[in-house]
């Protein structure tokens, strides 16, 4: 097992890697709106904040040999289920008509204020 790291992604902000290669998969860890070139939370709406999520987790994929069209499943965490349609319209735009299989929760929060949270295990080339 290998520990995956890219400047393209924010950094870990706790004792964890931003993804970990095991054979043929990439286990990566939950990304949340952080800009990876100021290490700074982007806040705003949670479309904003999937947007990023998924830009973060895509520049991770990509660190690790995969891609989001390798992405087999992903977990989203949700501060709000009301926030469910406007998250899922981003995702359904970064994924196109690659449809990973996927779990939503309903948190009681994440870091840093976050409304979202996105992690997914994929496939490397």
């Amino acid at each position: 097992m290998n520990p995956v790291k890219t400047p393209q992604a924010p950094a870990a902000i706790g004792p964890y890697s931003q993804a970990i290669e095991a054979g043929v998969w990439l286990f990566c860890s939950g990304q949340i709106a952080i800009d990876p070139a100021t290490g700074n939370f982007e806040g705003g709406d949670v479309a904003l904040q999937t947007r990023r999520c998924l830009t973060n987790l895509e520049a991770v994929l990509r660190a690790g040999g995969s891609s989001m069209a390798r992405v087999v499943k992903t977990t989203v965490y949700l501060v709000d289920m009301a926030d469910f349609a406007a998250m899922n319209a981003v995702y359904a735009e970064a994924f196109g008509a690659h449809a990973p299989a996927r779990a939503t929760v309903a948190v009681a929060g994440l870091p840093k204020g976050a409304r979202v949270e996105i992690e997914a295990i994929g496939l490397r080339h």
